[in-house]
């Protein structure tokens, strides 16, 4: 198994979880999102709340985890940041970009939620290239 340091991917993938709470809420994209998804208040309370998070978190967990695996145990600030950004845009922000032209979404959708992955991408990217070496392998 490759190196990797445990508490950086945590942190990572806390990081991640809390730029999404932010993205996605009224402070930033919430409203506009929800317009452009069409989802309601109501709508969106009326899941169960414990169980989206909690997997989304595992999710970023996950993202992270293999992120750590993609850049390697000690990755210079510029290829985590590189990557990251590069990883957000091209690869996740690119695939969301090819469904949406077939799905007919909105281009204002397309940025919301592309710029919330570039970000993530490289945010995970930041933390791992600034975190000392591996604590775990």
């Amino acid at each position: 198994m490759p190196e990797f340091n445990v508490w950086a991917v945590l942190v990572a993938a806390v990081s991640s979880f809390v730029l999404g709470g932010l993205w996605y809420s009224p402070v930033l994209f919430g409203k506009a999102w929800q317009r452009e998804t069409g989802l309601s208040d109501e709508t969106l309370a009326g899941g169960n709340m414990a169980l989206i998070f909690g997997l989304a978190f595992v999710l970023s967990l996950a993202a992270a985890f293999v992120f750590a695996l993609f850049l390697g145990p000690r990755p210079s600030l510029e290829l985590g940041v590189g990557a990251g950004a590069s990883a957000g845009l091209f690869w996740v922000a690119s695939s969301f970009g090819i469904n949406y032209l077939f799905e007919r979404k909105s281009l204002k959708l397309f940025a919301i939620n592309a710029g919330y992955h570039t970000l993530q991408f490289t945010l995970i990217g930041l933390v791992l290239a600034l975190w000392p070496g591996p604590a775990a392998a």
